[in-house]
């Protein structure tokens, strides 16, 4: 086991590129399983997911090498029609994406529980509803979920939300189905976006990337591809804030902004501001910052949505970063029960924090927060509680830093490199 020491008080300084998008890389390789073909993967983060989700697939028979730092190879050509590696499976979310590109090239797959990060329910209707609506019938037994298709047929599907998860899935299975599919209220994140352009490289036929209609003409092979992951928006956005809540400046290159456009507006009602020139965002010094209120003087809100809405995976680190601003701010967690419950980490450090329900906090700052010894319960809430370790005064300790790890690369490299007090620690 290890843990972070961190020495609070240090201000950033210079510059930092965000590592290739963790929800991208994630369903690509997913994807990758849908070809013979040789694939070339760039820009891949050196993550603890991305590992687990390589594991699963060189047990299926895939060919993986490393060709340089975050450069992979893969092959499924030797690709094994077997029973999924339940005990891999159950250390990420990630492992239901296999479901889609397995029932396109086998007919059936049997899918162990996925795990995951614990922030309340996540629905897995969406990614069945139309794993059917394609033809595929499925059951539920001790061993997971058992998926049958004798064969795909292209369909209208209608999700009933706009998960990213169930639209990857369906996307992967209705590349390979016979005829058209046009896929209703599909999210249309960055990631999938991403997912959807790969796939195309690979000879899909998929239209409306990056809105919530998209359709898709089955075809009845795929060929290898040399693909890019695009950056972490969510990394770009946890060190915005990370660099406003020290006081001194950053620069973040390579970001594509464009992504960014609701998070720099959110952050800006937080009193963060930012300079965006061509790829880069320029975080300047702030001697403080000052929440913007609302017309009529009312209170501010930040709320999450789907895409192009405030990401869900910020919200923990707006939480953070207003609790350092002069102000009072409501925050609506609309898409998970459990998320805002690492708040009592942080009223223990000394922030200003009301828990009104499940879904929502009120926040008022600035208030000093003092180091102390820390939980990281899942990815973005573990690099919350970093965040505030480092506004904090004084020495912090957080443990089970292998979450922190599953989202973000050599975190600490990272920190140190642009003037942060950071240790990994191993416990004797």
């Amino acid at each position: 086991m290890e843990y972070f020491n961190i020495q609070g008080g240090a201000a950033t300084r210079g510059e930092l590129t965000p590592s290739g998008n963790k929800n991208e890389a994630l369903p690509v390789l997913a994807a990758a399983l849908l070809s013979d073909g040789p694939v070339t993967l760039r820009n891949v983060p050196d993550i603890i997911d991305v590992r687990v989700m390589l594991d699963i697939m060189s047990d299926m028979g895939v060919s993986i090498t490393r060709a340089a730092p975050n450069t992979l190879f893969l092959s499924a050509a030797g690709l094994a029609d077997k029973p999924l590696d339940r005990a891999l499976c159950s250390r990420i979310r990630t492992s239901i994406l296999f479901a889609g590109p397995l029932l396109a090239r086998f007919g059936a797959v049997v899918l162990p529980p996925p795990g995951g990060d614990i922030i309340g329910r996540r629905r897995v209707d969406s990614h069945f509803f139309g794993f059917s609506r394609l033809g595929a019938g499925y059951t539920v037994d001790a061993d997971g979920y058992r998926i049958t298709a004798t064969e795909l047929i292209g369909a209208d599907i209608h999700l009933d939300e706009a998960s990213v998860t169930a639209t990857e899935n369906i996307v992967m299975a209705a590349v390979r189905a016979k005829g058209r599919s046009t896929i209703y209220n599909a999210a249309c994140e960055p990631h999938v976006q991403g997912l959807c352009r790969f796939l195309n490289g690979m000879g899909a036929r998929i239209e409306g990337i990056g809105t919530n209609r998209l359709v898709i003409e089955g075809v009845t092979t795929l060929s290898g591809t040399d693909h890019a992951i695009g950056p972490d928006y969510i990394e770009a956005g946890s060190f915005i804030a990370l660099a406003a809540l020290t006081g001194g400046s950053l620069t973040i290159r390579d970001t594509a902004p464009h992504h960014l456009r609701k998070v720099l507006h959110a952050f800006s009602t937080l009193g963060i501001e930012t300079r965006v020139s061509g790829e880069d965002i320029f975080v300047p010094s702030h001697e403080r910052l000052i929440m913007k209120r609302e017309m009529h003087n009312a209170v501010p809100k930040i709320d999450d949505g789907p895409w192009p809405a405030f990401p869900s995976d910020l919200m923990s680190i707006a939480i953070v970063a207003a609790s350092q601003s002069e102000g009072t701010m409501l925050f609506f967690e609309k898409m998970f029960e459990s998320r805002l419950f690492f708040v009592d980490r942080l009223i223990e450090m000394g922030a200003q924090i009301i828990l009104c329900d499940p879904h929502r906090v009120v926040v008022s700052g600035p208030a000093q927060l003092y180091g102390t010894t820390l939980e990281s319960p899942d990815i973005r809430a573990g690099m919350a509680l970093l965040i505030a370790a480092i506004a904090a005064k004084g020495r912090s300790r957080i443990n089970n830093i292998r979450q922190i790890d599953r989202g973000y690369e050599h975190i600490e490299k990272k920190l140190a490199k642009i003037g942060i007090t950071i240790d990994r620690c191993a416990l004797k």
